[in-house]
This record gives C-alpha cells, sequence and structure tokens, in this order.
C-alpha cells in the first residue's frame, strides 16, 4: 500500500494522526466506536489519497491482520461463554469456589467476590459478562456477612479487570503478548501479577474503608432473581462437564504454551472447548451451534470495530503518523531514558486515550515502540505500560465499564465506588513510578 496520487500529506507527517484525534474526540463526547472510526477512516482516506478500490483493499487485508484474529478470538471466546452458562459450567463454578470458601466474615465475603471474579472474567474474556454470572449468586451470600453495595462493586470491578489480564486467552493479554513478544508466563511474572497484588491490596484496603463507613447504612435488598446459593443442585453430568472442562483448559493453555504456539492458538482452543461441553452435557448438535453463534453474535460490534481500527491504523501508517510521533517524543522524553519512557507511555495512556482495550494496546504500542527501542527498554518491563496504559483510565473518571458494574452489584454509590477507583489507581500510579526505575535493572 501507499499514498494515493492526490493524497494531502507526504509521509512522514503528524498530520496522519488527525483520524486518530477525530476518533478520540468523538469517543470523549459519547459518541460510538465505531461512529469515531467511521469518521477517522473517512478522514485518512482523504489525507492519504485513497481510492474506493484501495480503500476495500485494506479493509479486506484487514480480516486477516493481528486486531482482525483478536476480534475472532473474542467472538469465540464469547460463544463459548454463552456455552458455560446454558450447561450451568460457570455456576457450578461459582458455586465450587463459593462454598469452598465459607463465607462466615466480611473478609471471607471479600474473598467471595474477588476469587469467582477473577476466574470468571478470566475464562469468558468479558468483565460485564463474566461478573453477571455470579453476581446474583454471591450477592445473598456476601449480604447475610454485611457487605455493602458499594464495597461489592468495587471489589467487582478491579477483580474483574485483573482476570482479563491474567486470563491466558482473554483479548487482552493475547494482544498484549502479540505486541511485544512476551511468553505468557514473561508477562505475568514481570508484569501482571506484581500489578495485580498492588492494584487489589489497594482495593482491598478501600473496601475495609467502604465497610468501616456504610456497614449498617447501605444494605441489599434480596430480590428474587438472586439465587439461595443453598438452593443450587449441580446435577452429575454437570458436575462431569466442569471437571472436564476444566481439565481441559490447562492441558489445552500448557501445551500452547510449551509448543510456543502463536495467537490464533487461541481461536482452536475455544472450539475444543466448545465441543468438549456441547458433547458431555449432551447438547443436541444444532442447539449448541445457535448457542455459540448467539453468543458470538454479541461481539459483532467488537469486531468490527477491531476491523475498522485497523483500516485507520493501515492509513496512519501510510502517512508515517506514528514515525513522525516517535522523533517528536525522542526530542521530549529521550532524556528520561527507560525510566522516562515508561512513565510518560502509562500517562498518555491512563489519562489521554480511551478506547477498545485491545485497539487502546495498539495505539499506546504504535506511539512509543521507536522511544521504547531507542532506550533499550525490555519488553518484560514495557508491558507494565501496556497495563497501566489500559487498565488505569477506567478508574479515573466514570466509564460504561464502571456504570456497568453498578448495575450488576445493584449499587447506586457513584461517589464512594469512584473514591475505591482513585485509590487503586493512585496505588498503580506509585507502582509504575517503582517500576520504571527497578524494573530495568532487575531484567
Amino acid at each position: 500500500m501507499e499514498l494515493g496520487s492526490w493524497a494531502l500529506i507526504s509521509s512522514p507527517s503528524l498530520l496522519a494522526l488527525l483520524p486518530l484525534l477525530a476518533y478520540l474526540i468523538m469517543v470523549f463526547r459519547n459518541k460510538s466506536n465505531l461512529a469515531g472510526l467511521a469518521v477517522g477512516i473517512v478522514i485518512a482516506a482523504i489525507l492519504t489519497g485513497q481510492n474506493l478500490k484501495a480503500l476495500a483493499s485494506i479493509f479486506v487485508s484487514a480480516l486477516g491482520s493481528f486486531l482482525g484474529t483478536i476480534g475472532l478470538i473474542i467472538m469465540f471466546g464469547s460463544g463459548l461463554g454463552y456455552l458455560m452458562n446454558r450447561t450451568r459450567v460457570s455456576h457450578t463454578l461459582v458455586y465450587w469456589i463459593v462454598k469452598g470458601i465459607g463465607v462466615n466474615s466480611e473478609f471471607k465475603g471479600m474473598l467471595a467476590v474477588i476469587i469467582p471474579s477473577i476466574i470468571i472474567c478470566g475464562l469468558l474474556g468479558t468483565l460485564a459478562g463474566g461478573n453477571a454470572v455470579i453476581a446474583p449468586v454471591i450477592i445473598p451470600v456476601v449480604a447475610a456477612v454485611g457487605l455493602t453495595p458499594s464495597t461489592v462493586c468495587s471489589l467487582l470491578r478491579v477483580s474483574g479487570e485483573v482476570g482479563l489480564i491474567m486470563g491466558p486467552l482473554t483479548g487482552v493479554t493475547l494482544a498484549t503478548l502479540g505486541v511485544t513478544g512476551l511468553s505468557y508466563g514473561q508477562f505475568m511474572l514481570w508484569a501482571v501479577i506484581p500489578f495485580s497484588i498492588v492494584w487489589l491490596g489497594a482495593t482491598l484496603f478501600a473496601a475495609f474503608r467502604i465497610q468501616k463507613k456504610l456497614k449498617g447504612i447501605e444494605v441489599y435488598e434480596i430480590t428474587d432473581d438472586m439465587v439461595d446459593i443453598n438452593s443450587i443442585v449441580s446435577t452429575k453430568e454437570e458436575k462431569i462437564t466442569t471437571i472436564l472442562f476444566i481439565v481441559s483448559f490447562i492441558l489445552l493453555v500448557f501445551f500452547g504454551i510449551y509448543t510456543k504456539q502463536g495467537t490464533s492458538y487461541a481461536v482452536i482452543v475455544m472450539l475444543i472447548l466448545s465441543i468438549i461441553i456441547s458433547v458431555f452435557s449432551k447438547l443436541e448438535i444444532d442447539s449448541a451451534i445457535d448457542t455459540f453463534v448467539e453468543g458470538a453474535s454479541k461481539m459483532t460490534n467488537m469486531f468490527l470495530v477491531f476491523i475498522f481500527f485497523e483500516v485507520m491504523f493501515v492509513m496512519i501508517g501510510l502517512g508515517g503518523g506514528f514515525d513522525a510521533l516517535g522523533e517528536l517524543l525522542t526530542g521530549l522524553v529521550s532524556a528520561g531514558g527507560k525510566a522516562g519512557v515508561l512513565i510518560v507511555a502509562a500517562l498518555v495512556g491512563g489519562f489521554g486515550i480511551e478506547a477498545a482495550a485491545v485497539a487502546e494496546i495498539q495505539i499506546v504500542h504504535e506511539m512509543f515502540i521507536n522511544l521504547v527501542n531507542q532506550v533499550n527498554l525490555p519488553m518484560e518491563i514495557w508491558a507494565t505500560a501496556i497495563l497501566a496504559a489500559t487498565r488505569i483510565t477506567g478508574s479515573l473518571y466514570p466509564t460504561a465499564n464502571l456504570a456497568g458494574q453498578l448495575g450488576i452489584s445493584r449499587c447506586t454509590n457513584m461517589k464512594e465506588v469512584l473514591k475505591a477507583s482513585w485509590i487503586g489507581a493512585g496505588a498503580l500510579w506509585a507502582w509504575v513510578i517503582v517500576w520504571a526505575f527497578v524494573g530495568p535493572m532487575l531484567v
């Protein structure tokens, strides 16, 4: 691909970033991702001189791109999630975890929120979908020990987010592994585990603070759509299916790690797990396929978002937008060395960009990768900047994700939940600054 004969810019040019700027403005004005991307693509096509034939070619190529693959994986993950719910694998897992914890104190109640959320969101690859499964089961249990809705909401949001960065087959994890070239083990050891410990620790501190302030003032009203955990009875078939799912998932993940499978391996894993669940739960084949397709269809919008992002990125690349930005940032940031690059990248993403997480990873990586290479910042440490850029944004101000968690947890106290989010974000910023100086010396 190349610039058209009537292109308005020559490469490299900062003007090539105007489509990305237009997209961000649209999103901050509460327009949808697709609406913002459509405007961005039109601007990009005009700037780079792409005719209809060239634009169509870019769209076709985008279907086989890295972002296109991640979009397909997310769709398949949603399909698998629907099958897990249909066959009650998700519910059985939540039941086993909560009963195993034995909730008889506030702290155990918090664990009963955190652990299932991390596991289910990590398996399903979705924050809203994962927590929507567990909330009706855990709310009556934690309400009995006095947890407030604000406490539950704060814990659910962060735990679900941690699940998304820990899950080996989530879009966020696969995208980060794709751009950094790290193995799953390296990503967990150097970035995710320390990042998650800091985040969960600060959020637990905030949760105890909320409990002390609001216990007895803010209480749950148990409704008919909530589930009495003592009334849950898993059939022998559901237990066997759940056990086989867990064993198969672990074996497939370890096989993928051992044989160094690429991102596309996740597609096969999703399909194999879907087949295992369908067969052992004795779902009729057409019913199983319909359930999978129904789940996958819920992510059609997200798939299109990734395709549109790829199209826009290609044209920004033709105009040399990220190259020009890299040269500018080099002059401004390189004096700060490895630590300066890490901190600035985390700040730019955390405060300046709110997009679909996978696309946000691509944006931040493209913006800073030349600078990262110039200062020889190890990818193990760069991964922390990507985590900060994509996770902290949702903790700074009300977002759609936060609003969704308020609804799922039956919470109306946005003020207290935001305060808890700020405590978590503050701890993460402190960790990023410390790790920016210490991390590169350890790798």
